[in-house]
């Protein structure tokens, strides 16, 4: 008769681990919806980005904190499934390994990148990011959201860009309470001038998420994750600015010049002759006529 775990004790110390090992445990769930939905978020940022971890962000950040100091990370995406709160991806980043804000939202409507058969954009592509609707400038929340997506998608900082570098476009929509994120690829076409005509032709992932669950810093802390050490601040250039139309102007300061000194060019109308520089000079200058005083 096959002996049932927990009606049989273990009678060593090596049985007993042996059972505890074979035991179910605790852990988190997902569903295939969050699967793929990471695995093509990722494949938009790093196909080195993925990582599998047991964590409940919002009950308990300490694995999270630890997890980001191990491997110099400060952005993280968590994705779980339950009964409560179903196909759910939490973004979140991290200010001197602490979680500094976490944004649930819920997976309402996905379209993987494998179900649109459409060329893609070549892997490490900067992405231009566009985000439409009112909350996203009004709503503390949809504000706060709209930072953390542009940390999480924007890609490394370039001085430059090729105009055919620009193939990718990320777009959100906060409307009606959700948020729709999707994803274009610009064609370049033809329009007989020198700029061309630009088509968009969506190369998936789509998302229509529900805002739920958000733990956002302080004003102070999020004010001081964004002071920048004076090393790495560019040096202000005095005197110099710009006007409406981008052209650059500048300010000169010179010291007060004593223009009696200047040398300037001779023209030959404004030279006096010698023959009458010689005879002013023998004749000399006329004398004033004198003035009788007469007392009465």
């Amino acid at each position: 008769m096959k002996q049932l775990q927990g009606v049989i004790k273990p009678k060593t110390k090596r049985s007993k681990r042996f059972l505890e090992s074979r035991a179910p445990k605790l852990g988190g769930n997902t569903s295939q919806t969050v699967t793929q939905a990471l695995k093509d978020i990722v494949n938009t940022l790093s196909p080195s980005a993925l990582q599998e971890n047991i964590t409940r962000p919002f009950e308990d950040s300490t694995s999270l904190e630890f997890f980001s100091k191990k491997t110099d990370c400060s952005l993280f995406l968590f994705g779980s499934h339950n009964k409560k709160r179903p196909n759910n991806l939490i973004f979140g980043r991290l200010f001197d390994f602490h979680v500094l804000d976490m944004i649930e939202l819920g997976v309402e409507k996905f379209v993987s990148m494998n179900d649109i058969k459409t060329a893609k954009c070549p892997e490490g592509t900067k992405p231009m990011l566009v985000f439409a609707g009112e909350a996203f400038d009004t709503d503390n929340e949809h504000r706060r959201l709209k930072s953390l997506l542009i940390d999480f998608f924007r890609g490394p900082t370039v001085s430059a860009v090729r105009l055919a570098g620009l193939e990718h476009v990320l777009h959100f929509t906060a409307l009606d309470g959700k948020i729709h994120m999707n994803s274009y690829r610009c064609l370049l076409k033809k329009s007989g001038c020198r700029t061309p005509r630009i088509e968009l032709e969506e190369i998936g992932p789509s998302f229509d998420f529900v805002l739920r669950r958000t733990h956002l810093a302080s004003d102070d802390l999020y004010k001081l994750a964004h002071k920048q050490p004076k090393a790495l601040k560019p040096k202000k250039k005095k005197n110099i600015s710009h006007d409406a139309f981008g052209t650059k102007l500048g300010r000169v300061h010179m010291q007060k010049q004593d223009l009696s000194k200047l040398h300037t060019r001779k023209m030959k109308g404004l030279r006096k002759r010698r023959a009458d520089e010689g005879a002013e000079g023998a004749e000399g200058p006329a004398e004033s006529p004198k003035v009788a005083k007469v007392e009465s």
